[in-house]
């Protein structure tokens, strides 16, 4: 019986069914250290969002700009039939209604020169603008033919132009617009339940509203904003000139600017779009009602090139490869050299390799990414390979368990740095693992387990 109970405790410690057992579950266990790791770069992510949130309002939100717009009140005229008692007949009463009438204006020319900078606090930063813009165009002699309105229910002498802006608070001009040879300041508007702010010229003078012939206008902005600057293409033809110093941008929305004229540099961008009518969704005239057609917006996003976060994140997907490897190049070894490797030893190891992500983020808090995860990545290495060879007893084993660690760490960073090919490059080199791994556990005697 005590020869029995010997033969089973020599087989817990020699099994190498058991030592995979014993690997697997580790590896299981430093699951839950990895997930806490996640959630804390997912932490530090969203304070980042706010702290970039709250400079931005401090500053100035992002810019979309939808008009100038022509406006243009009318009469409707609706009878209104009642029953009197008292005459035995109905009652005629015509009821008068004011509505409005929106046009939009045949040309569009936008030049917009865009100024970035960042703005950090603490240890978050942020990219804002301040864009210097002049719009001018023209207005076309509106057409109320559609609606059936007699020319004497037009209200031209309460004729106005209105801008709908998201960003009032970012403007640093005042807003004069010039209509003809009339200038009118633009005031704000209180808006209800509106993605967009309101400004409104007062009441056009006769001179100025294009009842007969067309009428130029023209405006100068000043801006601040953050993140986008984005247009609405209300011009029958609609041209947006952008340049910049802002060498990372991203053109969004419905168009994209045209890729003869487009240039990018380290200096900064050019661009140019050119939207006709034909190109849009919506008409030229509006009535009613001034629709929603943000959809319909264009422009460019002001990207930060490189977010810390999101390549640690990226890095800490790859966490429990990271520790299935490197446990498994120490049972490799164990196995094949006959070296003993307590549990305890293992956790130590695979704590160790935790502890990357944690200094990662950490350190590329306060520098480049590059230089995190050269630090992060040599510490790590050196601990785990100094432990080993304590370990194992072995500057040969030491060696061959510092470079496959290298390997690994530097073939998860390529992986980060690529995005067309980081699937591509991944798969082939988690083949290329597989096979230098079966090549080697060929030497392994299963037989004797």
């Amino acid at each position: 019986m005590e020869k029995q109970k010997k033969s089973f405790t020599q087989w817990l410690t020699t099994s190498i069914t058991v030592r995979m057992l014993m690997v697997g579950i580790l590896i299981l266990v430093l699951l839950i250290p990895l997930s806490y790791i996640k959630s804390l770069i997912q932490e530090r992510a969203y304070r980042q969002e706010e702290v970039v949130k709250e400079i931005n309002q401090k500053w100035g939100n992002e810019v979309l700009l939808y008009g100038p717009v022509l406006k243009i009140p009318y009469q409707i005229h609706t009878t209104n039939k009642t029953w009197d008692d008292k005459t035995k007949s109905y009652i005629k009463e015509t009821i008068t209604t004011i509505k409005h009438a929106f046009f939009f204006p045949n040309t569009l020319d936008i030049n917009a020169n865009i100024e970035s900078e960042t703005l950090g606090r603490s240890i978050y930063e942020s990219v804002v603008y301040t864009a210097d813009m002049n719009i001018k165009g023209s207005f076309t002699t509106p057409s109320f033919e559609t609606q059936d309105i007699a020319k004497k229910d037009i209200l031209w002498n309460k004729a106005t132009v209105i801008i709908n802006s998201t960003n009032l608070k970012g403007i640093r001009s005042n807003l004069e617009l010039k209509l003809g040879a009339q200038n009118y300041p633009l005031q704000s508007r209180y808006t209800q339940n509106s993605y967009t702010n309101t400004l409104e010229t007062k009441f056009l003078k006769e001179e100025s509203i294009p009842k007969e012939n067309s009428i130029d206008f023209s405006l100068n902005l000043k801006i601040n904003g953050s993140e986008q600057l984005r247009f609405i293409p209300v011009g029958r033809e609609t041209n947006v000139a952008m340049t910049s110093n802002w060498a990372s941008p991203s053109f969004d929305g419905n168009y994209l600017p045209d890729t003869k004229t487009k240039e990018i540099s380290t200096d900064g961008f050019k661009a140019n779009w050119t939207v006709l009518q034909i190109n849009r969704e919506f008409e030229q005239e509006f009535f009613g009602d001034l629709p929603q057609i943000n959809s319909s917006a264009f422009g460019v996003k002001l990207l930060i090139p490189v977010d810390e976060y999101q390549k640690s994140e990226r890095a800490a997907k790859y966490g429990y490869l990271v520790i299935a490897l490197t446990f498994l190049v120490f049972f490799l070894i164990q196995t094949i050299s006959k070296v003993h490797i307590h549990p305890f030893q293992y956790l130590m190891i695979g704590l160790a390799l935790t502890m990357f992500y944690t200094l990662l983020i950490s350190i590329s808090e306060h520098s480049s990414f590059l230089q995190a995860y050269l630090i992060s990545g040599t510490s790590v290495v050196a601990l785990i390979s100094i432990y080993s060879k304590a370990i194992l007893k072995s500057f040969k084993f030491m060696s061959f368990i510092a470079a496959s660690l290298a390997a690994l760490y530097s073939f998860i960073f390529v992986i980060i740095q690529l995005e067309n090919y980081a699937l591509l490059v991944g798969s082939i080199g988690l083949f290329l693992i597989l096979g230098t791994i079966m090549m080697i556990s060929r030497k392994i005697d299963w037989k004797n387990d």
